[in-house]
């Protein structure tokens, strides 16, 4: 792999705080390690999911990315800067779009507010009216162009967000939590923007987010944090395997029965014709046994989500051995 090919280069990165603790006229400084030992690599064109729970360090990562934040140990390069020393020119080169902040001038009109970001990231006109009129397309703005930004809705908001982080051509994209709050259709347009944009324009894009459709419509691969250090770094379907969270098939009889004996699963509940099944067989030949073997009116699949699966992960990482070993290692 080359140079060209890596967008973020991290090696032993860490980040330790200097806190005060213990009663006012007792207190002593101590210092916590946010972020410790993370290696990630995230390559050109890569849509990357960075999951964790709150506290896990996740914002911590993000701000040393963007140079926020200065690492306290390991080294950090991304798009070949270091961004604590280069953060001015690495912000030409990435976006960053967080779901609760707004960068947009909340009494301007949207479009005076991209006028303004067009100026500080020093756009040529041309490239500013070219690419303005393209995203304007992609995620119909025309309607609210004019419109005061404390007059948008949520989702109008967060698509002149994403608008004002791509007007100057990022090689990076970096999201934290773009569609909380959004409604379904809100949600479900961004998403499919995003995907438009990696897939025709080869935009990196690396997601934080507590909304595993995001993950799951987005991500082939996830990087999992957990207290700071990594927890898993893979496919999406590795991490489903490597924790599995069993499938549950929902058989609805013709008439009520006691609880079905099926070789491969387990009943898990009944309600009167319905019946809940926990299979440990491949789904398809534990369906044949149930509908050669009994009168079925329906069947349904609930494969398991990537929530419980990240849920269970957190569960083994909370086991960790005094060695410092876990029971899931990426």
């Amino acid at each position: 792999m080359t140079a060209h090919d890596t967008v973020v280069e991290a090696r032993g990165l860490g980040r330790d705080f200097t806190v005060s603790e213990g009663p006012f006229l007792r207190r002593r400084r101590c210092t916590v390690s946010a972020v410790h030992g993370i290696d990630l690599t995230v390559r050109s064109g890569e849509i990357v999911g960075y999951l964790g729970p709150n506290g896990a360090g996740k914002s911590s990562t993000m701000k040393m990315l963007t140079g926020i934040l200065t690492p306290t140990s390991g080294s950090l390069r991304v798009l070949g800067m270091e961004p604590s020393r280069r953060r001015t020119r690495l912000a030409r080169r990435i976006g960053v779009v967080f779901g609760q902040r707004t960068t947009l001038w909340w009494d301007l009109p949207l479009r005076d507010s991209l006028e303004l970001a067009r100026h500080m990231y020093r756009v040529p006109a041309a490239d500013h009216a070219r690419r303005l009129g393209r995203l304007t397309e992609l995620l119909e703005l025309g309607p609210f162009l004019d419109t005061p930004v404390r007059r948008l809705s949520l989702g109008q908001r967060m698509r002149g967000d994403l608008t004002a982080a791509l007007l100057h051509g990022p090689d990076l994209l970096v999201l934290d939590e773009p569609t909380i709050g959004l409604d379904v259709v809100s949600k479900s347009a961004i998403r499919e923007f995003l995907l438009r944009l990696n897939t025709e324009e080869g935009t990196t894009i690396l997601l934080t987010t507590h909304d595993l459709g995001d993950v799951e419509r987005l991500c082939e691969r996830v990087v999992v944090i957990d207290r700071g250090s990594l927890a898993y770094d893979g496919s999406l379907d590795g991490l489903r395997a490597s924790m599995p969270v069993p499938r549950v098939l929902t058989v609805d009889l013709a008439v009520p029965a006691p609880a079905l004996e099926v070789e491969g699963a387990r009943c898990v509940r009944v309600e009167g014709p319905r019946q809940w099944l926990e299979l440990s067989d491949n789904p398809a030949a534990v369906i044949a046994r149930v509908t050669r073997d009994h009168g079925v009116t329906d069947l349904t699949l609930r494969e398991p989500d990537i929530e419980g699966v990240v849920a269970a992960l957190y569960r083994g990482s909370a086991r960790t051995g005094a060695d410092g070993t876990r029971s899931l290692s990426g």
